[in-house]
């Protein structure tokens, strides 16, 4: 009843039928050939059957008649049709996660440390959106120093100044062009400086910002930043240069990030692009294209290297890691990497060097990741597990594929597997039809996975999202923001309860550096992510980068305290 087109090997697109009178509910998902198994949310099925345990019928959904059958199209984005009669009914898929560290938005890149080369040419990155952004952030960086361009901290003192951007949210598109319109002024004391934007916002507002708002001189979408010397070259003699073609094949492997702003501790590694999964409030796989997994032996090898130069932790970096899947060379099936394998032979690298990893979606985080995760202890106890909704109906409407009950059961086998491992989490409030019902829904699926923290946003229609061009967006503005405050209520309760259950145990602490509040104090994390501080002792024999036992003997929802023991 269903075909796919040779988009890959190994990705699928399914539309789940059964019988209903006349017509058919259909639901549609995607899975991994080889993760067909008990307890994946989705399993082929038989016109006629019914899906007991995996996506109930959802019946706010219309009943078609079908006539022809599935089909999967690609052309830069990717959309998946039912064909029925003469009409052509555009399908939801997937969602894909971004975490934002509210933290290190607007963050600049400084000047690379022992640095001996002098430049006469200056860039200034900087950095908005996810965790990726700034890692493609140091991808820019290495192109740049390679073509002779030295970084700067103050803008002024650039020649190229670019802001690497995000689309996930209508914050981020507003405080960037605030940001374009301040640099626009550095033009007028400094005419030839150029000013570019890279990332999630190129594709989509490339005319805006070129011919329309004439903010910027370069536009260089995520899959393009080999591109950046020939575009530097053409915005300098005066052309508009753009480039926002999305690859099947790019993943930067050959290039070695520049860390420029790294602690010398902890560093990301990116170990896929794009996007196969698509949900309806999510820009991601129109702004990054398709999936594509990173050569396993380089990402081994970067790994390596980092750990050689003295880093004690690397996050591996994807829209949705567990979804990672390579096959070597000339390789088969038979001698594909998944992500299980990969975490081991990062973790195997060695014991001192401990391995993070996001996004998770929860379809895709099987028993093999979770088993891996146990059988290391340099693999740290914590998995970000977005659920966007507690509501079944609200999760149809967003095409999370799972319901409520299929993640509990998913939050059941982490703890089973994993004790003691923290389980984070996105949350978004007032999506679209959203009632008041699947409101405390939401809130009481975050009593039973006790997140330990979340990020936490109220609904934002994104242009050219499947959200924005079937429902309306419907809540008003003051009900998402009382609901998010409801959540974010929810959530700080929860920590500080889990945090205070941490009072009186002792944990192994990477040192990160000195604290923000004194200098007299470490700042640090342990496995399951948490933030310690504790006072440094007096003879000074601990540093940045060692690993301590730490006694906790005090909280707040978002900091342990504690002493050296």
């Amino acid at each position: 009843m269903w075909k796919t087109s040779p988009f890959s090997s190994y990705w699928l697109n399914a539309v789940f039928l059964w019988a209903g009178g006349t017509g058919c509910i259909f639901s549609a998902g995607s899975y991994h050939s080889n993760k067909n198994e008990p307890g994946s949310p989705f399993f082929a099925l038989k016109p006629g059957t019914h899906p007991q345990s995996s996506v109930r019928p959802v019946t706010e959904l219309p009943r078609i008649n079908i006539s022809h059958t599935a089909i999967l199209s690609y052309n830069q984005q990717i959309y998946l049709y039912l064909r029925f009669h003469k009409n052509k009914f555009s399908m939801l898929d997937l969602a894909a996660t971004k975490v934002h560290d509210e933290a290190r938005q607007g963050e600049q890149f400084a000047p690379f440390k022992n640095d001996p080369n002098s430049y006469g040419k200056r860039f200034y990155i900087e950095s908005y959106g996810c965790q990726m952004n700034f890692a493609d952030s140091e991808v820019v960086a290495a192109i740049l120093n390679k073509e002779g361009f030295g970084a700067t901290r103050n803008v002024e003192e650039a020649d190229l100044i670019f802001i690497n951007t995000c689309s996930i949210r209508e914050k981020a598109e507003q405080t960037v062009r605030k940001r374009l319109t301040d640099f626009k002024k550095f033009k007028t004391g400094k005419p030839g400086t150029l000013i570019g934007v890279l990332g999630c916002m190129a594709e989509r507002l490339k005319s805006k910002f070129l011919e329309e708002e004439k903010l910027v001189d370069i536009v260089v979408g995520p899959d393009a930043y080999r591109s950046l010397p020939r575009l530097v070259d053409e915005a300098n003699d005066g052309q508009k240069s753009v480039n926002v073609l999305l690859s099947r094949e790019e993943t930067y492997a050959d290039i070695a990030p520049v860390r420029l702003n790294s602690n010398g501790v902890s560093a990301f590694v990116s170990i896929m692009r794009g996007c196969n999964n698509m949900c309806s409030f999510c820009v991601v796989p129109f702004t990054r294209g398709r999936e594509r997994s990173r050569d396993s032996e380089s990402i081994i090898n970067e790994c390596r290297d980092l750990f050689e130069q003295g880093y004690k932790e690397v996050t591996l970096l994807g829209q949705n890691v567990d979804s990672y899947h390579y096959i070597p060379g000339n390789g088969t099936e038979a001698n594909a990497v998944s992500f299980a394998n990969l975490l081991e032979q990062v973790a195997l690298i060695s014991p001192e060097l401990r391995v993070r990893f996001s996004t998770s979606h929860p379809k895709d985080i099987t028993d093999d990741v979770l088993h891996t995760m146990a059988a290391y202890e340099n693999i740290c106890k914590c998995i970000h597990l977005p659920v966007q909704s507690g509501s079944t109906r609200v999760l149809q409407l967003m095409n999370r594929t799972y319901t409520r009950e299929w993640y509990m059961k998913k939050v059941d086998r982490i703890r089973e597997l994993l004790p003691g491992c923290s389980i984070t989490s996105d949350i978004i409030a007032g999506f679209c039809t959203e009632t008041d019902q699947d409101h405390q829904d939401t809130l009481s699926i975050m009593d039973y996975s006790n997140y330990v923290y979340g990020y936490m946003f109220y609904y934002s229609e994104r242009p050219g999202t499947l959200a924005q061009r079937r429902y309306q967006d419907d809540v008003p503005l003051e009900v998402k923001k009382q609901r998010l405050q409801e959540i974010i209520e929810k959530q700080n309760q929860l920590s500080l309860a889990d945090y205070k259950k941490d009072i009186g145990q002792t944990y192994k602490v990477l040192i990160d550096g000195d604290s923000k509040r004194s200098n007299e104090q470490w700042v640090g994390r342990n496995s399951q992510n948490k933030v310690v501080i504790f006072p440094k002792q007096e003879n000074g024999q601990h540093k940045k980068g060692d690993y301590v036992q730490v006694l906790i003997n005090d909280c707040t929802q978002a900091t342990l305290f504690g002493e050296i023991v």
